[in-house]
């Protein structure tokens, strides 16, 4: 799995960790990688993220998963939320079809 968000674009960093003496040593910085569920009105069932604790604030900010999606450019997403934001707009315009 990559240390990426999909939605924010945290990422790994990396730095020195400086003692007191000041020797320097190379250390990265992880982002805060949660799993995260989220409901998919669209598609009737829960989908899990791997999104950092930013990416999951901004998800629910915005009124959930498929509210997200929508108003999201696909350039600033991921592969994967870009497959997922399809399937999402198929599931909304066949049954927008149907109604």
């Amino acid at each position: 799995m990559s240390r990426r968000c999909g939605i924010s674009g945290k990422a790994v960093l990396y730095g020195n960790n400086v003692s007191h003496a000041k020797n320097k040593s190379r250390r990265r910085f992880l982002p805060n990688m949660q799993e995260a569920s989220f409901m998919s009105e669209a598609l009737g069932r829960m989908v899990r993220l791997r999104l950092s604790t930013n990416g999951i604030r901004t998800v629910e900010f915005h009124g959930g998963l498929d509210a997200f999606l929508t108003q999201t450019s696909s350039l600033k997403l991921s592969p994967e939320l870009v497959r997922l934001k399809k399937t999402i707009q198929k599931h909304v315009s066949a049954s927008a079809v149907a109604a």
